[in-house]
């Protein structure tokens, strides 16, 4: 990867913060990380003092390749070179069982590692000179939007995080799909833009949802990438009365559609293309959460297939929807 003075400059500037034991803002092709050494007691401990985490959450520790599976991972399942020889640089996390240094701080004190290998040029060029694995939850604060910018991250920490490298907007735009390999069965336990039919092409059945005895990993909880506005998300025959209701009492209303406005509702429009909603979404949540709006009323797109993830994205943002929502 051939970077500009300005660039070089910037990357030597993170990759000294990290070796310091400082976080810094990453770009991945799925969102932005808040990212410090996995192996730092001190790293980890700023991640989570940061986002303001519960100390239970674990975190998904990013690395170089394929390689680095054995230093992180013990008992490592031919599958899961399968999948990472797929799939690796690219949205797909691993669930494993961790090797005995891994920091129960990562790992949330299960006995399990999330590990992941991200596309994105900048990432793996940090990731290859740094020589390690950094932990790196989305660079935001815990259950708020995702940032999928530089500029997001620098919104949500200012100068508590005073390297952020800026890799332009993130192509995917929703975090990795997880898959369990701990067990005896594969399990995505968080659905993301690789679909349950190309990880089957490798896996074979694979079971949706977690088991009793899954492992808790990141973005599983009910209320997660929530705007600070009450978010109610509606089919577009509901939003456009409920919109009308608010009004009337009084509330200011934003509205989230798919394809096309509901006539006399302000807001924003997303394609109806599940990759590129899914890629403009967090940006556009924050966009109208930065309105101050009384509600912002999303549309749910089809429930099909192909839109599950950004339907698991959308669930999470309106989980404290109001009883009186349709």
């Amino acid at each position: 990867m051939k970077l500009g003075p300005d660039a070089a400059a910037a990357l030597d500037a993170a990759l000294a913060a990290l070796r310091k034991g400082d976080v810094v803002g990453l770009p991945t092709e799925t969102v932005y990380g808040l990212a410090g050494d996995a192996s730092d007691p001190a790293a980890v401990a700023r991640i989570f003092a940061l986002k303001g985490r519960p100390a239970d959450h674990p975190l998904i520790v990013h690395v170089a390749g394929i390689e680095a599976l054995d230093d992180w991972a013990r008992d490592v399942p031919p599958l899961a070179r399968r999948l990472a020889e797929a799939f690796w640089p690219g949205p797909l996390t691993l669930i494993l069982r961790k090797q005995a240094h891994v920091l129960d701080a990562v790992t949330g004190g299960q006995d399990t590692v999330g590990l992941r290998c991200p596309r994105h040029p900048l990432a793996l060029n940090v990731l290859k000179r740094f020589g390690g694995g950094l932990a790196a939850p989305s660079a935001n604060r815990f259950g708020r939007i995702s940032p999928t910018t530089a500029a997001h991250v620098r919104e949500e920490f200012g100068d508590a995080v005073p390297v952020v490298l800026d890799g332009g907007e993130c192509e995917v735009g929703i975090e990795s799909t997880i898959v369990d390999l701990s067990g005896t069965t594969p399990r995505i336990l968080r659905p993301g833009r690789l679909g349950k039919a190309e990880l089957e092409a490798i896996t074979g059945p694979i079971v949706e949802g977690a088991a009793k005895e899954s492992p808790r990993v990141s973005g599983a909880l009910a209320s997660h990438y929530a705007p600070h506005t009450r978010t109610e998300l509606l089919t577009r025959e509901e939003l456009g009365e409920r919109a009308r209701l608010l009004r009337a009492r009084g509330e200011t209303v934003l509205a989230l559609t798919v394809g096309r406005a509901v006539d006399g509702v302000d807001g924003r429009v997303l394609a109806d293309d599940p990759d590129a909603y899914g890629h403009d979404l967090y940006a556009a949540l924050r966009e109208l959460d930065a309105r101050r709006a009384d509600r912002l009323l999303v549309e749910a797109p089809p429930r099909t297939r192909a839109w599950f993830a950004v339907l698991d994205r959308l669930g999470r943002a309106a989980a404290d929807t109001p009883e009186d929502a349709p």
